[in-house]
């Protein structure tokens, strides 16, 4: 994997290690109280955001997971919408050996906690996701859950419900915060990074765009925003005739 371009480097750095790729990626400093959020995906060349299998793995690659696993690394949370949980059949989120000793030195807990955002609770509280993961996931949900569906998600995660018939993204982050979790991956589904873009709460964007044709058919509609949101090249990463873009929000910084 190479560094090809980088805004503010005079010449590109060639054969990234996996640590490489990490810190290519940067948090704000342990000891900075600043959230952060970004939002990983990946898109075919016609802009679909899945293959026609209608998974987002059959347009990624290796090196596209490499930084997926990357940024995960050192992250606080994980958020994600139900709907992409169910699709993408996630499995339970896991302390690895490799970043016990890079996680305790920046104040993290041993793996990241997943926050999944679900109305209806349609969600297997039975599957590894929930018995299986280091850590407790937390889901949040609206204003009035169907009562047996939230019992049942209580014996198995955190659940919090807002005063919101729909969870906004503000009370999302400001639950996640609450907790200490300040380093928030989002990886869609497209209505919830739709969200955090419209209340202007993501400062990262890393998006990968995949050499590869799906037809736009695959690509999830949402609701539109009211108007586009600007962001900055930071940085691409190239292996594979993949591209690695990562974008900061100008504002963020």
């Amino acid at each position: 994997m190479d560094l090809i371009w980088s805004s503010g480097d005079a010449a590109p750095s060639t054969g990234l290690s996996d640590d490489d790729v990490r810190d290519a990626y940067p948090w704000p400093g342990s000891t900075s109280a600043r959230r952060w959020v970004r939002a990983m995906m990946v898109t075919t060349l016609d802009g679909a955001a899945a293959g026609p299998d209608g998974l987002s793995g059959s347009i990624s690659s290796s090196v596209d997971k490499a930084v997926f696993h990357a940024v995960r690394r050192l992250a606080d949370a994980v958020l994600v919408g139900a709907g992409t949980v169910r699709a993408e059949g996630y499995g339970p989120i896991r302390a690895a050996a490799a970043d016990v000793t890079a996680r305790a030195e920046a104040g993290l807990a041993p793996a990241p906690v997943l926050a999944i955002v679900s109305g209806s609770l349609d969600l297997d509280f039975t599957g590894g996701l929930f018995t299986e993961s280091t850590l407790r996931p937390i889901v949040i949900t609206g204003a009035a859950p169907d009562p047996d569906r939230a019992a049942l998600a209580h014996e198995h995660c955190d659940l919090v419900a807002t005063s919101e018939p729909r969870p906004s993204a503000a009370s999302i982050l400001a639950i996640l915060e609450d907790r200490g979790l300040r380093r928030v991956v989002c990886e869609g589904g497209p209505t919830l990074l739709e969200s955090l873009v419209a209340e202007g709460l993501l400062d990262e964007a890393d998006i990968t765009v995949s050499p590869t044709f799906a037809g736009t058919g695959s690509t999830p509609r949402t609701s539109g925003l009211e108007s586009v949101a600007g962001f900055e090249l930071a940085h691409v990463l190239t292996a594979d005739s993949f591209l690695m873009c990562r974008y900061v929000r100008a504002a963020a910084g």
